[in-house]
């Protein structure tokens, strides 16, 4: 335990505070038993790592350990707990729990026999955070973390600190707030930038192979985690990986299940599972008339891919302008807000705000005569009455 506290202490002090998420804020740090999901590279381990160190600086009672340490493949976690407890210990945070075998098994036997102990853990794997819900759901307090928001991005990059701005407030002061934005930076100027390289922070690690690391994460994902979560047969992953690039170039991609199953040589149904294991594993977003009550063998009506990079790290090509759209306003929207496929319009949020994407010159014929319908358009610094920089919707998150 002497080696794992030791690690703790490095990691803290080579922990930089100066940028931090705004999911800290949204954590309710008092809770007992806290899980964070989200996809590999979105930033869990340094909202960890900054909030202990915001909170716990030198606390000999917290510790941070990683589940993937080599630790861990000769001693069992439950014991590591109570060893950590019975000297005192107050507060463990637990990245990557995935990796660790049984691991909602022992979390939730922790919860229940060290009451005295708060547990904060992490998983890259969205399917394995999925399967233990039955063991930890009436116990802990589920977050989702995903990539950077376009107000996170320009902060990050530029240093500066705009606020969140509720989706009301940017659909009814839109004109207010983007001359607010506009005193202190161009959004145009890096909105290009931000779809193609920005959603994951380690782009700032070396932004040369930053397409590469995500082709990476995917392939884990369609290689390893879908054939041995969801029993993907192995021998379609070259075809799931032609599904996802369709996507990239559709404008944006509407599913004719019938001729996809067709063209896969997989069933229907087959088909239908496997478009609802994408969306599980956080590489896609399903669209669908109601966004409760969805089977799993529901037809989508839109698929987009999770957010605008992918898109760029699975096409050769410059991928679809109305797609890389569609996709950016789905991805900031849905964090926080209802979505659903509307009778007319692109997009419905909250069963209330029909909105119509595309370029400057869109108009409002889609949505002609609805009280609550409003554009979303693309290389646009201000908008008026109802056509809304699609920029903007980047600051909800």
């Amino acid at each position: 335990m002497n080696t794992l506290k030791e690690k703790h202490r490095r990691k803290i002090a080579n922990t930089s505070t100066s940028f931090i998420r705004s999911a800290m804020d949204s954590i309710n740090w008092n809770s007992r038993l806290i899980g964070i999901k989200g996809a590999r590279g979105v930033g869990k381990t340094t909202l960890l790592l900054q909030y202990i160190k915001l909170h716990y600086p030198s606390d000999a009672n917290t510790l941070y350990v990683s589940l993937d340490d080599i630790y861990f493949s000769d001693n069992k976690l439950v014991t590591f707990a109570n060893n950590f407890a019975q000297q005192g210990g107050k507060h463990l945070f637990l990245d990557e729990v995935h990796k660790y075998p049984n691991w909602s098994q022992e979390i939730k036997n922790i919860y229940d026999d060290l009451p005295e102990l708060q547990i904060v853990f992490t998983g890259s794997s969205l399917l394995e955070i999925i399967n233990a819900r039955a063991d930890l759901s009436r116990r802990a307090i589920a977050y989702k973390m995903q990539g950077l928001s376009f107000r996170e991005y320009l902060n990050l990059v530029l240093k500066l600190d705009f606020p969140i701005y509720k989706l009301g407030d940017i659909l009814a002061h839109h004109v207010e707030i983007s001359e607010t934005i506009l005193q202190q930076v161009k959004p145009l100027q890096y909105f290009s930038k931000y779809l193609n390289t920005g959603y994951y922070p380690f782009f700032l690690e070396d932004e040369q192979l930053y397409h590469m690391r995500i082709g990476e994460i995917v392939n884990m994902i369609l290689e390893l985690e879908l054939p041995l979560l969801r029993s993907v047969d192995i021998a379609f992953t070259n075809k799931l990986k032609q599904l996802l690039l369709v996507i990239a170039q559709s404008a944006p991609f509407i599913p004719n299940i019938s001729k996809l199953s067709d063209r896969i040589s997989i069933s229907r149904i087959t088909l239908l599972s496997y478009l609802n294991y994408l969306q599980e594993a956080g590489l896609t977003h399903n669209l669908y008339k109601e966004a409760f009550g969805i089977s799993k063998l529901q037809k989508p009506e839109k698929i987009f891919l999770e957010n605008s990079n992918l898109a760029y790290t699975f096409s050769s090509e410059q991928p679809n302008i109305g797609n890389i759209r569609e996709t950016f306003f789905a991805n900031q929207v849905a964090y926080t807000h209802k979505l659903t496929f509307p009778k007319q319009g692109d997009f419905l949020i909250d069963d209330k705000y029909l909105i119509e994407i595309g370029g400057k010159r869109k108009n409002d014929k889609q949505i002609e005569g609805i009280s609550d319908g409003y554009i979303a358009a693309d290389d646009i610094e201000y908008g008026y009455d109802n056509k809304i920089p699609l920029w903007l919707f980047g600051f909800l998150y």
